[in-house]
């Protein structure tokens, strides 16, 4: 099989979909690799690193995408690479569909088959391929909203944890999963007094055992969301509904509540953002001011961290784009179930019931594509 690599090209995307350990595996197997010239560069890894792992660097992306019968990238194919792709190709990434239908319908008309990693699920309900990007972001989030605290930035001037004899900044975290978890972590080590809310009374328990004493665990409703962002310093957004558009927890009038300089960081903006006024941001331009309250909104954060994020996420990748390499897409499909839960169209077909959902549009079970 021929599997492509393309150079991501959404704004400040420095990650790279295969690192050259991946490549060396795949041409051990006996397939041939194919990486668009300068794709690792972000991460560290050069167009000769690539040919001593065996793959071959092309000069465009145009010859990746004609070549490839899978391509395996980081991000979701923009407008630009919409025309590149060709029907029947497999298309292995992040996809985010459930966020715009757009792009759903472009995926639709291209007669792809994709396959999206967030949604790539184990029978545990665990996401493999979302938890590494989904730790780099919590973890970022918290370093992203300290810095955009300080009052140059529009913040309150609030340093995340605090001196003796002045208080720490207090973080309202919605969401205590992956993303929530590991944000609650950091901003707790760093001092700060953490408030985790959660409709999960399970995984609030399971929070309790192991977060420190900094951390507050509390049922989520709409009462308790309103009392705890209303006296927050720094908000972080980490809710998740598998395949779906994230609900709007925090809307337009809450905004009066909250402290001018308040900072929301967003990290459900992938699948729509869990604040009404929130929109996408990037790397370069990340925040606005909506009612005194900074919006943090990138949509790629872990991009900002690519050598990190890279390794963490092909370290997840690989034994998938292995397992679709050396079986072919349909028997993959089919003996994996992991990866069948993880396919969203396929022959112009939405296969994934969220994504449906989303824009009222027909829903085909994936076991009936892949008779």
């Amino acid at each position: 099989m021929i599997v492509g690599i393309p150079r991501e090209i959404k704004a400040n995307e420095n990650r790279v979909a295969l690192v050259p350990a991946g490549s060396e595996a795949l041409v051990a197997s006996g397939h041939t690799v194919m990486v668009e010239t300068c794709a690792g560069q972000g991460s560290g890894f050069s167009d000769a690193l690539y040919r001593a792992a065996g793959a071959q660097i092309a000069k465009d992306a145009a010859a990746i995408w004609a070549a490839a019968d899978l391509i395996v990238k980081v991000k979701e194919p923009i407008e630009s690479e919409w025309k590149l792709i060709k029907p029947g190709q497999t298309i292995f990434t992040y996809f985010h569909f459930a966020a715009s239908k757009q792009l759903v319908l472009a995926h639709i008309a291209s007669g792809a088959t994709c396959i999206a990693y967030e949604t790539v699920e184990l029978l545990s309900g665990e996401l493999p391929l979302l938890t590494p990007m989904s730790e780099v972001a919590g973890r970022m989030a918290v370093q992203e909203g300290a810095k955009y605290l300080e009052k140059l930035y529009g913040g309150r001037g609030i340093l995340l944890g605090g001196v003796p004899g002045v208080p720490p900044a207090r973080v309202v975290v919605l969401g205590g999963g992956v993303v929530g978890s590991n944000a609650a972590r950091i901003a707790a080590g760093m001092g700060a007094n953490v408030t985790i809310l959660d409709l999960s009374l399970g995984r609030l328990r399971y929070l309790c055992d192991v977060m420190p004493a900094n951390v507050e665990m509390v049922f989520s409703d709409r009462h308790a969301l309103q009392k705890h962002i209303a006296g927050a310093d720094l908000i972080i957004g980490a809710v998740l509904v598998h395949g779906a558009a994230a609900p709007r927890l925090i809307r337009r009038e809450d905004l009066k509540t909250m402290n001018k300089g308040t900072v929301i960081v967003d990290v459900a903006i992938d699948q729509g953002g869990c604040v009404e006024t929130m929109r996408p941001t990037t790397h370069e331009d990340p925040t606005f001011i909506v009612d005194g309250i900074v919006h943090y909104g990138v949509a790629n954060m872990p991009g900002g961290v690519p050598v990190t994020a890279t390794l963490a996420l092909t370290n997840a990748t690989l034994p998938y784009v292995q397992i679709l390499a050396n079986k072919g897409c349909i028997i993959a499909l089919r003996e994996n179930a992991a990866l069948k839960k993880g396919l969203n169209i396929k022959a112009g077909k939405i296969t994934h019931g969220k994504v449906a959902e989303a824009f009222g549009l027909e829903y085909h079970p994936a076991e009936l594509m892949i008779e």
